[in-house]
């Protein structure tokens, strides 16, 4: 009996706990008892921990105790979780105790056998003792074994005779599983020294698998029998396990899932679900609707009725969104159950950004026993998830819904029920979750699967067959990942010296890298010795040293805390961590304590965020989270800080993460699963369907899905038939779809070569999507074929009677197929432009130690991430032969795609054995619409744009164009630019001789001479540090005697510079670039002929100096300056280097110089900060006082005279230029804007400019009245300046209209008779009918029609004029004077009518003097049109920035602008800095404008100290102006000041203190308010109701000192004031008054002032009211007055 080789007192134990020994059990004990390695199988329940353990406990209590304490520890236990870990610790205390009680009551004595775990939470403390007193069972993970080996504890391990893995299964198809490998057999290795024991016995513990032998070859590795190996021993007895499965739907019709009938309606009650299956017993919220819009309700209830039925539930989801959402939801159900009144989830707004996550009411969970139900999954803290474990096991908690992370063999007690929502990934994971329930030997597991959609009704019957049977799907152990060898290469000699051989041979003994070849294991190592350019991507240096005289591995600095902080096998998604606020209680939800290096930090870890999640989140916002709710109160750049919130409305997170794909060989088993259920009648298909498990519900629903399928598309996928259909979609556009059941691992590559296949062939972007149903693509309609072309029917007839389309997309079926032998070169081809590719990239090189953390402590985001992958993937891809670029081929090929599947397929196909059935549809078919679903959601987010208008996005504004723009390449002021002090402290950095750059140890000037090599022995003097500078000789000697370094001659250098020395990297290089002559010795991989060795040396050296002429890098090589300018040329062409005039004067510059492109954006970003530093900030009221007077706005009440600025008409064009474009209304033009801006403003200024072609002026809109805007533009530049083309206004519809359109089309300028005369010649009416003929007045009617859509304008602004004279405006104008004499006629001629009465239209009031003209045609290209818009921007602000867009009318526009602003910026035209509090990061100015800004906010800074003496002497209190923190100063009448100008000095009135005073139409981009500031609050908000300003047509401002004063409505109706104080309205209002006098605007007239009538008693005696009175208004019975001159 087996029990016999068992001591007696374990012997007692056991037998008097078991009756007897399971058959996996005594297979075990018998296979170890042998000496062999032993893989136990056997389903779940059937005792295996048990017996790996038993034997290994025995001989710890039975056998000797070792006499040295490192050596206590002997039995090693891996598992893949932490929470098993935990759980088999607890387990091992029964066999301890009962074994000891039996030893005792024997009368024996037994040693302590002391258990420990080593995970990442195991204290500083107990980690240090390991080495030294470590405990007789060491309970870990595969990521901790890696790090004790990785360090001194690893002596701890130095006595292990036994190693069990358990699950092992789960890691062995991995990489975590080849990680674990290696790591054994890094341990056996430690073993197998002369004083150790030899190499551990090894226990796997493996659920039921296939096949068993690679799982075994697997366990034990390869080393030879002779080498100390060992076989191992399979012990799979017969399962006698009883899995029950059945699949459930819980409406009668999926598709339409809202006519099924609640919880208490007549549904077939769940199985089990006993007396809650009756009305009676259902709560409050179980009948309140009997119809749902979706089956989610539907399962919800019945989980909920699952649960109640019994003792204790595990609900599996596919996610982790998912099993909170359950979560969530049954709470509710179960709550509304008991009688609580529950908020409607639509009607809360727990997160400013709810996105589609979904909201839970909040319900407290914070007592298990009013809750139904706690999530369990991998982001939630470990503290959580063992808190819902307890009270699961205890039976307080009913139900958990888990992901994946209650999958393996914890043993959570006696739960009698497993639920599956969603079918289960694979059948090998089914078994795994069904397999908890009933985790007792010889109990029954029983599960439930509820399909959520009817693609997954196929799935899950198919999965449920099959885990009742046992066909499980293959598993196949990773061949050689090299990301994982480089990993452990570099751990190995971290912590010791390892020879090439020897290292080999221990890897080699790991299963996966039983066939690793010595070219591959040379790449790796050459990878990590350095041989890739590290200067290209820092994260390629050396990481371990390769002595090739004695082919010995030593590590780098740094190398052993690389290993330690890096290592691992699983990717960093960039989560976010959760942690309590500082000072928040824990609302008796558990939180785990932060560590790092298992040192406490202090903070208390909730669990993990998706980062996507964390964008979309603010402050304030509430969330789930481990079905508790969280309240954010911050989030840093790595971690969110929460408050407990319970019972508290949250939104519901959600992870992004990849899901495995079916496998092919599930996905073939269901294939033929359909063709036999469809063969068979109606009567025996049910009994076939319902034989798998399938409900009376689940029935109806899948052979109703697959019957309407076949009546859709005639033939239905299977195995032997693959279905090619096409419909058109939404759009019009043709999506085709390949109806595959073979799964996503062979659809995917299939997928990829299909995409580029067609659009190689035919030039589109074709969208496709895969999935484990098969593929849609999306074709534009550009491939429709015609009425002859498209897909002919193959004679199948088609379901329905259908007829296929002729209209077809024009697309045969041998464009979807692929030959067979071609399969894998096709998909390679394609994979490096799949995002895939770059995802794996990305891993494999976080894995090779190549994308270490920074910042070990901290997370890493994934776009970072993402970013250093992209550039490391960018130096990589140059090297074919690059090790991790291989290994993410690799995955994609071989773990990721199933190639193999897919050529088998292929070649199906290709002989027949496959049939491909085409179907035109006229809407997609059941399985398509199921397809269709996950197609958009992949897209939901992607954006508006098609996939070709996105890429055109990027290329909208054309690089060489806009450098050509800013002058000579856009370089042309960079030496102006560059600080002399950036650019010499960055060559100090990138050249090694700054004090923190230089080397100190030896590894070190290996270092400076791969990053800067060649270099004599002073230079890399120079670059050591002081103390150690004496030593620099010797350690050259040392690396060349190490032949790490080589001591060459160059030729054509001085003697006392021709000796140098090199990296023996660089010997081909120096060799063929140079001519050097190597020394003996050097390795023949340093040897090789590189494809552009000079151009390698020179770009070495740009990359480690500033800009050089390429006379410097002659010298320095001892090459011709023609040969060296030749290859920097080249260099330049490729975008690497940049030249020009780069080098500062001061520094020695030639104007002609190169420089490395990433270190000339180095130094531009130092330079321009050192700019934006020298720049503090202004108030934003000085942008009051600033844009005037950047605008050349006069203050008013000043004399116009003695000034240095423009006059007359050269003062008008200046105004032009800087207005150009603005649309204006046309009344407020020649009455407040010019005449603002030009002294004595007089119209014929402006006709004068007309007249002489210099300005002309564009219509927008017409206004309300004879109004509307205009804009005036310089005729050189109006093309670029006129309107946007996309927001022209449509072409007035008219057949008057169309014809004066092509009257004016020939060119020319017309007057309006000679306009009418070419209509009337070519009019004609429609149909050939002639119309009546328009007269004058039609013909100038269209005119204004064409001037008012922006297509027409005239030569002069009589006819505008004369408009706005002949009907009500936004602002009073003058009307145009009138000439009363005509031209008489002579000898007979017809009189002509007098100029001074110009000929009006009798109906419109427009005038129609002066020549008509087209508008010139605008600017097409997008370049040109956002260089001159930014230069129109910044000359008429000064300082830009976003806040102005939306009153320049540019919206959407600003992003070109913004690139080109930042252009200006990289080429020194233009500063940006943060020049104006408040207003946003992003402004830019010219430098001119910095200056002008600091000298006005000495304007502010003043009137702030006078209000401050004025209050100190007790005058009344003075405006609130918006950012001032003390009211400004009275002040006296203004008078006198010089105006200013742009350039103009500081006029002395305005340094003596008198007020500045402008008067401006609202809509004058002179005035900030309401564009680039805010408009102010009231001086006194609560005092009543009033109306809110707007930069409105036919308003003024009154703006003193900067800040606004007054605004008055259309007419002056309306006044608005911002400030209460007598003395400033007083200012303001002579201001006003003195405005409209000098500029003719005719009268105002006040009735309401801050929304209240001014003839009011108290009104009358207001601060306002006094102020207008006392500056000229009067009062009348319509309000006060001010009347005109």
């Amino acid at each position: 009996m087996v029990l016999d080789r068992f001591s007696p007192a374990t012997r007692a134990w056991f037998t008097g706990a078991f009756e007897a020994p399971t058959a996996a059990q005594a297979g075990a004990w018998e296979a170890v008892a042998g000496g062999g390695h032993a893989l136990v199988v056997a389903p779940t329940g059937s005792g295996k921990t048990l017996a790996a353990f038993l034997w290994a406990l025995d001989g710890l209590l039975t056998g000797p105790v070792p006499q040295d304490p490192s050596q206590r520890c002997r039995v090693l236990y891996v598992s893949p979780l932490k929470a098993l870990a935990t759980d088999v610790e607890r387990n091992l205390r029964s066999p301890l105790v009962g074994v000891r009680q039996a030893a005792t009551r024997q009368g024996l004595e037994l040693p302590e056998v002391r258990v420990g775990i080593r995970t990442g939470d195991t204290p500083p403390n107990e980690r240090r003792a390991f080495a030294t007193s470590p405990p007789d069972v060491l309970i870990t993970t595969p990521e901790s074994l890696y790090l004790v080996l990785t360090s001194a504890a690893r002596r701890g391990l130095a006595g292990v005779r036994t190693v069990i893995v358990d699950e092992v299964h789960a890691v062995a198809g991995t990489k975590r599983g080849s990680h674990l490998a290696l790591s054994l057999e890094r341990l056996d290795a430690l073993l197998d020294r002369e004083e150790g024991p030899g190499p551990a016995q090894r226990v796997g513990l493996s659920a039921t698998v296939r096949p068993v032998d690679a799982v075994a070859a697997y366990l034990g590795g390869s080393r030879p029998l002779a080498d100390g190996g060992r076989p191992v021993v399979v012990v799979q007895p017969p399962s006698q396990k009883v899995v029950e499965v059945e699949v459930v739907v819980p409406v009668p019709d999926l598709a339409a899932p809202g006519g099924a009938p609640g919880p208490a309606g007549a549904a077939p009650p769940a199985p089990g679900a006993g007396a809650w299956g009756g009305d009676d017993e259902a709560g409050p919220g179980a009948g309140d609707a009997t119809t749902r819009a979706s089956v989610w309700p539907h399962v919800e209830e019945r989980v909920v009725d699952l649960v109640a039925a019994h003792r204790s539930t595990l609900v599996f989801t596919n996610s982790r969104r998912g099993a909170e959402r359950l979560t969530a939801r049954i709470n509710e159900v179960w709550a509304e159950r008991q009688g609580q009144d529950l908020p409607d989830p639509g009607a809360l707004a727990p997160a400013q950004v709810p996105s589609a996550s979904g909201t839970a009411v909040g319900v407290d969970t914070r007592d298990a026993a009013q809750v139904v139900a706690r999530a369990h999954h991998g982001s939630m803290s470990r503290a959580e998830r063992t808190r819902t474990e307890s009270e699961l096991k205890a039976g307080r908690l009913p139900a958990v819904v888990a992901t994946s992370s209650l999958e393996l063999g914890i043993d959570m007690g006696a739960l009698d029920l497993v639920v599956q929502v969603g079918s289960p990934p694979s059948v090998a994971s089914g078994l795994q979750r069904v397999g908890r329930a009933g985790h007792q030997v010889g109990a029954v597991s029983r599960g439930v699967v509820f399909p959520t959609f009817r693609g997954e009704l196929v799935p899950a019957a198919v999965t449920a067959l099959r885990m009742r049977s046992g066909e499980l799907e293959s598993m196949q152990v990773p061949a050689n990942p090299l990301d994982v060898l480089a990993q452990q290469v570099v751990a190995m000699v971290a912590v010791e010296d390892w020879t090439v051989d020897d290292l080999a041979r221990v890897v080699r003994r790991a299963a996966p890298y039983a066939t690793l070849g010595d070219a591959t294991l040379r790449a790796v190592l050459d990878m990590l010795a350095g041989r890739y350019p590290s200067e290209e991507f820092a994260e390629l240096r050396p990481r371990v040293v390769w002595d090739r005289v004695g082919d010995v591995l030593s590590a780098r600095p740094g190398a052993l805390r690389l290993a330690v902080t890096s290592g691992g096998t699983i990717p960093d998604r960039g989560l976010y961590g959760v942690f309590l606020a500082t000072g928040a209680p824990t609302g008796d939800v558990p939180v785990d304590a932060e560590t790092s290096a298992g040192r406490v930090r202090g903070g208390r870890r909730v669990g993990e965020l998706d980062e996507e999640m964390v964008y979309e989140s603010r402050v304030g916002d509430t969330f789930t989270l481990g079905s508790s709710t969280w309240r954010i109160e911050e989030i840093t750049p790595d971690r969110v800080l929460v408050t407990p919130a319970p019972g508290v409305p949250g939104r519901l997170p959600f992870w992004k993460g990849d899901s495995p794909g079916r496998p092919a060989e599930l996905g073939r088993a269901m294939g033929a699963w359909v063709r036999e259920v469809l063969a068979l009648p109606p009567a025996g298909a049910r009994a076939r369907v319902e034989g798998a498990g399938l409900d009376p519900w689940a029935a109806d629903n899948l052979l109703t899905y697959l019957t309407e399928q076949q009546a859709s598309t005639g033939q239905v996928p299977s195995d032997t038939v693959v279905v090619v259909e096409r419909f058109r979609d939404e759009l019009g556009d043709w999506r085709v779809v390949v109806h595959s059941p073979y799964g996503a691992r062979v659809h995917a590559p299939w997928a990829l070569v299909v995409a580029a296949r067609l659009r190689e062939r035919y030039g589109v972007d074709v969208a496709a999507m895969h999935a484990d149903d098969g593929i849609v693509l999306r074709l534009p309609d550009v491939l429709d074929a015609g009425p002859d072309g498209g897909w002919a029917p193959d004679g199948e007839p088609l379901g329905g009677g259908q007829t296929p389309d002729a209209d077809g997309p024009g697309l045969r079926v041998e464009d979807l197929l692929v030959d067979p032998d071609d399969v894998l070169d096709a998909v390679r081809d394609e994979l490096a432009q799949s995002a895939m590719f770059g995802a794996r990239f990305r891993e494999a090189a976080g894995r090779a130690l190549l994308l270490p953390r920074r910042r070990p402590d901290r997370r890493q985001p994934l776009w970072q991430q993402r970013q250093r992958a992209a550039q490391l993937l960018q130096v990589a891809s140059r090297h074919a032969d690059f090790p991790i670029l291989l290994e993410a081929v690799r995955e994609c090929l071989q773990d990721d795609f199933d190639t193999a599947a897919l050529t088998e397929l292929m070649r199906d196909v290709a002989s027949g054995r496959v049939k491909v059935v085409e179907v035109t549809t006229p809407q997609p078919s059941p399985f398509a619409r199921s397809l269709l679903f996950g197609y958009t959601a992949q897209f939901l987010y992607e954006g508006d744009a098609p996939l070709a208008e996105r890429r055109a996005a990027a290329l909208t504004l054309d690089p060489t164009l806009l450098a050509e723009l800013l002058g000579q390449g856009g370089q042309s002021q960079l030496a102006d630019l560059l600080d002399p002090a950036a650019v010499e402290r960055t060559e100090a950095e990138i050249g090694g001789t700054a004090p923190e750059r230089r080397a100190g140890t030896l590894e070190q000037v290996a270092d400076v001479l791969r990053r800067h090599g060649p270099l004599t022995v002073d230079e890399v003097a120079v670059r050591t540090a002081e103390p150690v500078r004496e030593q620099v000789p010797a350690w050259l000697d040392a690396l060349a005697r190490s032949r790490r370094a080589i001591r060459v001659r160059i030729g054509g250098l001085p003697p006392d510079r021709a000796e140098q020395w090199a990296a023996v990297e660089d010997a081909g290089r120096l060799r063929d670039a140079l001519g050097v002559a190597l020394p003996v010795g050097v390795p023949e991989v340093f040897t090789e002929v590189l494809p552009d060795p000079l151009g390698d040396l020179l770009r070495r050296h740009a990359r480690t100096h500033g800009p050089f002429p390429a006379s410097a890098a002659a010298t320095r090589f001892g090459l011709g300056v023609a040969v060296v300018t030749e290859t920097l040329r080249r260099l330049e062409a490729a975008g690497v280097l940049v030249q020009g005039r780069l080098r500062p004067d001061v520094l020695g510059g030639t104007g002609d110089e190169y420089c490395d492109a990433d270190v000339l954006r180095t130094l531009r970003r130092r330079s321009l900060a050192a700019l934006r530093a020298q720049v503090e900030p202004v108030d934003p009221q000085v942008l009051g006082v600033f844009l005037p007077r950047w605008q050349g706005v006069h203050p008013v009440g000043r004399r116009a005279d003695g000034g240095s600025g423009l006059r007359g008409v050269d003062a008008v064009a200046r105004a032009v230029e800087q207005l150009a474009g603005v649309p204006l209304p046309a009344s407020a033009l020649e009455t407040h804007v010019l005449p603002a801006r030009v002294p004595g403003y007089q119209p014929a200024m402006l006709d004068e400019l007309t007249a002489a072609g210099e300005v002309l002026w564009a219509g927008h809109a017409a206004l309300a009245g004879h109004d509307g805007l205009v804009s005036l533009h310089p005729v050189a530049v109006a093309d670029l300046t006129l309107a946007h083309p996309a927001a022209e206004p449509a072409v007035p519809h008219g057949p008057v209209h169309a014809a004066v359109l092509d009257a004016l089309a020939g060119g020319g300028a017309w007057f309006l008779q000679a306009l009418v005369d070419r209509v009337h010649a070519a009019w004609s009416g429609d149909d050939g009918q002639p119309e009546p003929v328009p007269g004058s007045t039609a013909v100038l009617g269209a005119l204004w029609d064409l001037v008012w859509s922006g297509h027409v304008t005239n030569d002069a602004l009589t006819p505008l004029r004369a408009w706005l004279g002949t009907g009500t405006t936004a602002h009073r104008t003058q009307p145009a004077p009138a000439r009363g004499r005509a031209l008489r006629p002579r000898l007979g001629l017809r009189a002509l009518p007098a100029l001074g009465a110009p000929r009006v239209d009798a109906r419109t009031g427009a005038t129609g003097s002066g020549r008509w003209s087209l508008l010139p045609a605008r600017e097409q290209d997008p370049t040109l049109r956002a260089h001159a818009l930014a230069a129109q921007l910044l000359d008429r602000h000064g300082v830009l920035t976003r806040a102005v867009a939306p009153a320049e009318g540019i919206g959407a526009r600003f992003g070109d602008v913004y690139k080109v602003l930042s252009t200006l910026e990289q080429a020194g035209q233009v500063r940006r800095g943060y020049f104006v509090e408040r207003l946003g990061g992003s402004q830019f100015a010219l430098p001119g404008a910095v200056d002008r800004l600091r000298a006005d906010g000495d304007v502010v800074d003043r009137a702030r100290e006078r209000a401050t003496l004025r209050r100190e002497d007790g005058a009344a209190s003075g405006p609130q102006l918006p950012w001032q923190e003390v009211p400004p100063v009275p002040w006296s009448a203004p008078a006198g000041p010089l105006p200013w100008s742009p350039g103009a000095p500081e006029p002395a009135s305005v340094a003596s203190g008198t007020p500045w005073v402008v008067v401006l139409a609202a809509t004058d981009p002179a005035n900030p308010y309401g564009a680039a500031l805010a408009w102010p609050d009231p001086p006194h908000p609560g005092e009543g109701p009033r109306h809110r300003p707007g930069r409105k047509a036919g308003a003024l401002v009154v703006l003193v000192d900067g800040a606004l004063v007054l605004h008055l409505e259309r007419g002056g109706r309306t006044l608005l004031t911002f400030s209460d104080d007598p003395e400033v309205l007083r200012a303001a209002a002579a201001g006003l008054v003195d405005a409209v006098r000098t500029r003719h605007a005719g009268r105002l007239t006040v009735s309401r002032a801050d929304g209240a009538p001014v003839l009011t008693a108290a009104a009358l005696q207001s601060p306002v009211a006094l102020a207008l009175t006392g500056a000229g208004f009067v009062t009348t019975p319509r309000g006060l007055r001010l009347h005109a001159p």
